[in-house]
């Protein structure tokens, strides 16, 4: 099966669908829509095997966008196979705010802001593990302040340029959703391998064809303020299926849930989205065929997807891929964060986070349920190294933290191991002095992987530790903190556990139901 966004399946029907452009949107608060139906829009096609009937009238229907529109040097390295020659996949999902036609002008409101850049008010990076086991998601608050970085218009070339401590959602507007799935891998370093994207419209459509979505409030709610803020929903105490509008106003809900914030809202998406999954699996046996050409309709015009995905067939396969993993062993969670020092917004909080996107770089489950499996420590490249004395190896000391300074000579101390080692080509720089955490070899690239595995080997560090990186011109070994003295590396055990969150959700948890701030019962 092909994934991959070089799919060699030519497209029917239209081609590239673009987005609404113009000037930024001049009210931040109107920015709604949250986590949508962008797995619905991929489930679904996976239930409509009659759709194939339409197949080229369903693939004129899907709209499809570039995958990443940033430059090289911010990319992220390709993911690797495991042992077993297994690949995960890493799909962004993305919620677009966009008032580009008349119905999402009317479902978004704010008359002022049609047809303007759209924002990225729904990121969330859905991990499907290599083995199928077990899927991951990571929401990312709208309101995170982080890096974008420079990307280029695939339509008319224009250059944005980069920007430092800017809004995330900010990135769709910066030439499509290209630009986000830059955003996510310039800041996570997670290859990502499809985009899904959804808008006003899609959501309430597709709410509409999978028939309701049960969620759950711990007392009447009615998301409405004296000045006119909020999203109108209303309902009463305990379960209701919603749909339709009623379903797009639970997604933007933020004053009425909780704290009346950001974080309230993406933790009532994740539920919504485990109640829409557990209705999609039992859903997935359908057998009318009006029920199924309708959800195959509904689900290819909702959508706006990377070339990768861009047909009918392509999100079958990837349908039947995420229909593999049992939904108590799909995990949910916001990516760690803190308050920014305005207070108003967010960024990510720099170990916690850090450490969830290396879980997920690495294939680790969120649920701490992995079986035991090959680590990839023990993974090799095909490239074959060079002979020992005709590896380059250039020597930095990283081991200067935020509390000690740098230890004094270690880019030259571990030089003299290596040159003892037989790693005679091996020379000390000590025109830079760095802060890594841990101790890395680094190469440019995939030539120099089997070079730069031997020289990791030879250490005793580990193959995780390996890491492609543009910011190097050859083999480069960074002694970090963990090895500010001795001749003998020894790699602390990783802390695989993820951070605790009151937003963490399991896919099989059926009794979730979000708290009602008193201000906004009725």
């Amino acid at each position: 099966m092909s994934l991959t966004p070089q799919g060699t399946e030519p497209p029917a029907g239209h081609g590239r669908g673009r987005r609404g452009r113009g000037g930024r949107g001049r009210r931040r608060s109107r920015r709604f829509l949250r986590w949508s139906a962008m797995v619905l829009a991929v489930v679904i096609v996976g239930t409509a095997g009659a759709g194939y009937l339409y197949y080229r009238h369903l693939n004129g229907n899907i709209k499809k966008d570039d995958l990443n529109i940033g430059d090289e040097k911010d990319r992220a390295a390709k993911t690797e196979a495991n042992a077993a020659g297994q690949t995960p996949l890493n799909i962004l999902l993305i919620g677009s705010d966009a008032r580009d036609n008349a119905e999402n002008q009317k479902l978004g409101g704010a008359k002022e802001t049609y047809n303007t850049a759209p924002r990225a008010d729904v990121q969330m990076l859905l991990h499907l593990s290599a083995d199928r086991s077990n899927m991951s998601v990571v929401s990312m608050p709208r309101d995170t302040l982080l890096d974008i970085p420079k990307c280029t218009d695939p339509d008319n070339d224009k250059v944005y340029s980069a920007l430092t401590s800017a809004m995330t959602n900010d990135s769709l507007g910066r030439g499509g959703p290209g630009c986000t799935v830059a955003t996510w891998e310039k800041l996570t370093d997670i290859h990502i391998d499809h985009f899904i994207m959804v808008d006003f419209a899609g959501v309430v459509s597709m709410a509409d064809a999978i028939g309701g979505v049960p969620v759950c409030v711990d007392a009447n709610i009615y998301s409405h303020t004296r000045t006119g803020h909020g999203s109108g929903l209303r309902l009463e105490e305990g379960t209701t299926p919603i749909k339709g509008k009623q379903a797009l106003q639970w997604l933007r809900t933020r004053y009425g849930f909780e704290d009346g914030t950001d974080i309230a809202r993406a933790k009532a998406q994740h539920q919504y989205m485990n109640s829409m999954v557990r209705e999609l699996r039992e859903n997935a046996t359908l057998s009318s065929p009006n029920k199924l050409r309708k959800l195959a309709e509904t689900a290819t015009e909702a959508v706006t997807v990377d070339d990768g995905l861009g047909t009918v067939t392509k999100l079958y396969d990837l349908s039947k891929e995420l229909r593999k993993v049992p939904t108590k062993r799909i995990t949910m969670t916001t990516m760690p964060w803190q308050y920014a020092s305005d207070g108003n917004r967010v960024v990510p909080k720099p170990e916690e986070a850090e450490k969830v996107f290396r879980l997920v770089r690495e294939d680790i489950a969120l649920d701490g349920k992995d079986k035991k499996k090959t680590s990839t420590e023990d993974k090799t490249s095909d490239d074959p190294a060079a002979a020992d004395d005709k590896i380059a190896v250039q020597v930095q000391n990283g081991t200067r933290t935020s509390t000690q300074a740098a230890a004094s000579g270690r880019a030259t101390d571990v030089t003299e191991l290596l040159v003892g080692k037989g790693f005679t080509a091996s020379e000390a720089d000590s025109s830079v002095i760095l802060s890594e955490d841990k101790t890395l070899v680094r190469y440019p690239s995939a030539d120099l992987e089997g070079d730069a595995q031997r020289v990791a080997k030879s250490l005793g560090i580990p193959m995780s530790s390996v890491k492609k990186s543009t910011e190097v011109s050859g083999v480069t070994l960074v002694v970090g903190a963990d090895w500010r003295s001795g001749t003998k590396y020894k790699a602390a055990k990783e802390d695989d556990s993820l951070p605790e969150s009151d937003d963490t959700f399991n896919g099989a948890d059926t009794k979730a139901c979000m708290h009602v701030d008193p201000d906004y019962t009725w």
